[in-house]
């Protein structure tokens, strides 16, 4: 039977008498039987009644009933099993992202902004039971997905990321920050907090980041921040052809590192250096571990009991043996 568990397992080693009885019966019964040594069995009817042969059946019938009543003391149920879980400390996340052209550089593969994109996506799979909402920026900054449990919605928002003039082009990360800490605010969660990423320097913008950051701390939000990007040189775009291609130049990586740090230190949280996807990949999986969502999960277990069927075999089996030795048997017995 699929699905079914045993309660009392233990019962099955009395399955080991079955072969033990089985032995003792043939030895009793051959010692029960009268031998008589003679030269010839002519003078002598060779025919055995079917009755005699079939009353070894009686004893496979106890057999049987004794094994059915095993399975019922092993007690053979079905369970179906239900669980609720309950989030007994939720935590609201804004990720804040720069979408400047900058993110196109090749030093993450294909690009910084494709490499980001992959892993936030994989980071919000991984976060089923905390809210999350997602702000773009660049000289400006606006939310992209207001924070929600909806998984989907955060997804689709984080795959539609992309450069284009909506924005425009600058790095202003006191914007962004601003912009998130706007989001989240007001939340009602036991722990807030921003995930800001950048590639660049702040050179745009009209808050100033230490002054976001301050905003930031007033209201109890923790901020981690990013520095996408290599050490040393890599591929930036700074041109578009007619037909809309970017051209590509070896150019100095710039992040101000001191200004993140001091946002993360500030807020209490902290700084990491993405110099490639792995890298990004290892940053998102130890912010996943620092902010745990604590959830109770409530098990319901629902029994279905198959132990009866067993038990009404063996009490039939044990009837029809003695009813078929008191009756029919009676004169062999």
């Amino acid at each position: 039977m699929e699905g079914v568990t045993f309660m009392n397992p233990g019962f099955f080693w009395l399955f080991l008498l079955i072969p033990v009885l089985a032995a003792w019966y043939i030895f009793k019964r051959k010692n029960q039987t009268a031998t008589l040594k003679i030269s010839s069995l002519k003078g002598f009817g060779t025919s055995t009644s079917l009755l005699a042969k079939i009353k070894p059946m009686l004893f496979v019938l106890r057999l049987l009933a004794l094994s059915a009543m095993i399975v019922a003391l092993a007690r053979p149920r079905t369970v179906d099993v239900s669980s609720k879980t309950k989030t007994t400390k939720g935590i609201d996340i804004v990720m804040a992202i720069d979408v400047s052209a900058s993110m196109l550089a090749r030093d993450l593969r294909p690009n910084r902004m494709e490499a980001l994109k992959d892993v936030a996506e994989n980071f919000v799979d991984g976060r089923p039971n905390d809210r999350i909402g997602l702000v773009v920026y660049a000289a400006e900054a606006y939310t992209k997905t207001p924070v929600t449990s909806d998984k989907a919605i955060v997804e689709r928002a984080i795959a539609s990321v992309k450069y284009d003039n909506v924005l425009k082009d600058g790095t202003a990360i006191g914007m962004g920050l601003a912009t998130a800490v706007n989001r989240i605010k007001d939340s009602k969660a036991k722990s807030k907090i921003i995930i800001l990423m950048t590639d660049g320097v702040n050179n745009t913008g009209f808050i100033e980041p230490e002054t976001a950051s301050d905003i930031a701390k007033e209201y109890g939000i923790k901020v981690y921040t990013i520095g996408i990007g290599t050490k040393g040189m890599a591929e930036f775009p700074y041109s578009i052809t007619p037909n809309g291609d970017f051209l590509f130049k070896m150019m100095p990586v710039e992040i101000d590192e001191n200004l993140m740090k001091s946002i993360a230190a500030k807020t209490g949280g902290k700084y990491f250096r993405a110099t490639s996807k792995n890298s990004l990949k290892k940053i998102y999986d130890e912010i996943n571990k620092l902010e745990t969502t604590e959830i109770e999960e409530l098990k319901f277990y629902d029994y279905d009991e198959k132990f009866r069927p067993f038990a009404i075999l063996a009490a039939a089996l044990l009837l029809a043996e003695i009813a078929l030795r008191n009756t029919v048997f009676r004169s062999f017995i």
